[in-house]
């Protein structure tokens, strides 16, 4: 059974799966452990594809010759991409399934990838790059719907917590994208050539993971009448706890995606180090992502997500502000490694509390995305422009002003009784 499902105990995660010996528990089907697979490759994947973009962003605003505040407009492309993808992707999701649903956007992903970087390290277009990131984040964004509702659903049929650790996969993807690029980095290697080689791993890759998704259904994912897939995405706008755990997913995306936009290049212009230094600085924010996702899953199924998420909300404000007021580069690099796993479950959390119902799931993880993605949307020209006047490393510490007040939403996400 699903940890969604036990709301009214005093845990609010699922305590028998954890107090209950691993040789009584029922064996998982094959095809459930099979579907696991394909869905931790296919976060993987598309962790590897935004990272690969995110580490080379110092070299691309050299290449263009940008500001921080023409570059934060630049980033914005690729968030008003994702939020456009937002607004359609649980309908999408609804008619064609997760799995074809993730095949074609990966294909977007993967042109958008290969534009952008050609675009940059070619033509020096600015517009070329503009579009691109703007394909780039609508395939992205509409991948993630997809594959949450995935994650969601073998979550469900697996009886434990394991979303986090589908996010975990991405950040994985996102380490060695992050260091794929601070190794390009140093080694002088084209942006073009580098982003459209990951791009063609990408899009093979996840072509074959997809096929490790749960079976299709009989019937079609969808309402017959496709205005009944919008009313019941519209009625989902009016549910508050949906729009609770939206406002709460979106200051958790803008602590996330403040660090995948800005934290190579706060530490380039605020410590004085090199690019490849301030990609592999964002390497150990994702590393720290990802050890909190791990080790996360295990602190949910033994606390419930509302003790844990307190806790870790805590741990990125002081992270992000030790990162941002240290003075020194490895006390700083100390703080980002802290933010990273505060910053770590908020996110896949949310939007497993969105997918309690399974029935709802596509419609309300699409509602929590597209409230969460605003973040990517206002985030890189809010703290681009703040950077401007008061630089980058100093904008950052907008980031633990918004997630103390954070802590009172916390409580919206305990799973609603059986």
């Amino acid at each position: 059974m699903a940890a969604g499902s036990f709301g009214g105990e005093d845990r609010d995660t699922v305590s028998s799966t954890i107090d209950t010996p691993a040789v009584d528990r029922p064996a998982v089907p094959r095809p459930v452990l099979t579907a696991r697979n394909g869905v931790t490759a296919v976060f993987a994947l598309n962790g590897l594809a935004v990272a690969t973009w995110f580490s080379r962003v110092p070299a691309v605003r050299e290449a263009l010759g940008l500001s921080a505040g023409r570059l934060g407009l630049l980033l914005l492309a690729m968030s008003a991409g994702a939020l456009v993808a937002m607004s359609t992707a649980g309908l999408v999701t609804l008619r064609l399934g997760p799995a074809r649903t993730v095949a074609v956007s990966t294909v977007l992903v993967a042109l958008g990838l290969t534009g952008a970087g050609l675009s940059a390290g070619l033509a020096g277009s600015l517009v070329g790059v503009a579009v691109g990131l703007f394909a780039l984040g609508y395939g992205s964004g509409a991948c993630d719907v997809a594959m949450n509702v995935e994650g969601a659903a073998v979550e469900k049929r697996l009886g434990r917590t394991i979303m986090p650790r589908f996010h975990a996969a991405w950040s994985l993807g996102s380490v060695a994208g992050a260091g794929l690029g601070a190794g390009a980095a140093r080694l002088g290697v084209p942006v073009g050539w580098h982003l459209s080689t990951v791009a063609a791993v990408v899009l093979a890759g996840t072509l074959l993971g997809v096929r490790a998704f749960l079976p299709a259904p009989a019937e079609p994912a969808g309402p017959a009448d496709p205005a009944a897939g919008r009313r019941a995405l519209l009625a989902t706008w009016r549910e508050p706890r949906t729009l609770l755990i939206g406002l709460f997913v979106l200051v958790m995306a803008f602590t996330e995606g403040s660090a995948n936009d800005w934290l190579a290049v706060a530490f380039v212009d605020g410590y004085g180090v090199s690019e490849a230094v301030g990609a592999a600085v964002f390497g150990v924010f994702v590393v720290g992502m990802t050890l909190g996702r791990t080790a996360g899953t295990v602190a949910i199924d033994r606390w419930g997500r509302v003790r844990v998420l307190f806790g870790t909300i805590g741990l990125a404000a002081v992270g992000a502000t030790l990162a941002v007021l240290a003075g020194s580069g490895p006390v700083a690099v100390v703080g980002v490694a802290l933010w990273g796993i505060g910053a770590s479950l908020g996110f896949p959390v949310g939007m497993s509390a969105a997918a309690d119902d399974e029935d709802r799931a596509p419609a309300r993880v699409s509602v929590v995305a597209m409230i969460g993605y605003t973040a990517f949307l206002g985030g890189p020209p809010l703290l681009g422009f703040l950077g401007d006047r008061l630089g980058i490393l100093s904008a950052l510490g907008l980031v633990p002003l918004l997630l103390l007040p954070t802590l009172a939403l916390v409580p919206v996400l305990r799973p609603p009784a059986r």
